[in-house]
């Protein structure tokens, strides 16, 4: 092998180091920060509307943010009172008849509560709408037709029925009242749905305790179930809306008396991430 040989193999030896060492930087820079570390996670909805876990409302994802809104998609359940705190919770209504009886229990023991309203009955009833803002209750976004088949219904569909009663809601309540939560009916929560709501600064509000109210079965069975499934969590349902609920009304005041007796305070649910 020539002088001038000897010189180009070593060139082309060296070049071949260069690349393997730059090859090497770049193989150790991708392993040490991984892909999309720094970047908001897409979201995880689906087109079709189906649900990842269809049910009471207990169960749903995580706590994870949505990147346009800095209130987590996850199923609220906590108070924000924290420890032995329960929450009320108020669907169905407004009722002109029932929402009224409502307040007053809730006034007797000085308690407040998320009344969940259907999107139609707030515009039908904006007195009340605006009668439980000034007591200092929360609002909540319980759809406008209170299908509990929406989880199988299109992510398009899903969004019509929480952001158009949303709407009818807060411009019931006027004043710049805002609805804080959204309750799916039936607790047919979807990924889509609880995406559409966390956008629109509402967080997801599921239930631990079903009081059984809406199927009035006696005013003494209500109280029964609250106090069998108080140690399921904190969120308990109760209803103003759907039909009579005089047993609603009997029962939320033995319930309240109760609490009180028990020492368990009251609070709203959690909107935030802890």
């Amino acid at each position: 092998m020539t002088r001038t040989q000897k010189h180009s193999l070593r060139a082309r030896i060296a070049v071949a180091a260069s690349a393997a060492a730059v090859a090497a930087t770049v193989w150790g820079v991708t392993t040490l920060v991984p892909a999309g570390e720094d970047h908001p996670l897409p979201s995880h909805g689906n087109a079709s509307g189906s649900s990842a876990a269809p049910g009471d409302g207990k169960r749903g994802g995580g706590a994870s943010a949505t990147p346009s809104s800095s209130v987590p998609d996850g199923i609220a359940h906590a108070s924000e009172a924290g420890g032995n705190a329960v929450n009320i919770t108020i669907d169905d209504g407004p009722d002109p008849r029932w929402t009224p009886q409502v307040l007053d229990v809730l006034a007797k023991y000085d308690v407040k509560a998320v009344f969940c309203m259907i999107g139609p009955q707030a515009k039908a009833h904006p007195d009340l709408v605006k009668q439980v803002v000034a007591a200092g209750h929360r609002l909540c976004d319980h759809t406008m037709d209170h299908d509990t088949a929406m989880d199988k219904k299109p992510a398009a569909y899903q969004e019509a029925q929480i952001l158009d009663a949303k709407k009818l809601i807060e411009e019931a309540a006027g004043g710049g009242a805002r609805v804080e939560y959204y309750r799916a009916p039936g607790g047919a929560f979807t990924p889509d749905s609880r995406r559409i709501a966390a956008a629109a600064g509402m967080r997801p509000l599921g239930w631990n305790v079903d009081t059984k109210d809406f199927g009035r079965p006696g005013t003494a069975a209500i109280v029964a179930n609250v106090k069998r499934e108080i140690g399921n969590g904190p969120t308990v349902l109760f209803h103003d809306g759907g039909g009579d609920r005089r047993q609603t009304v009997a029962a939320l005041d033995q319930v309240l008396g109760w609490l009180k007796d028990e020492g368990r305070p009251t609070g709203f649910p959690v909107r935030t991430a802890p």
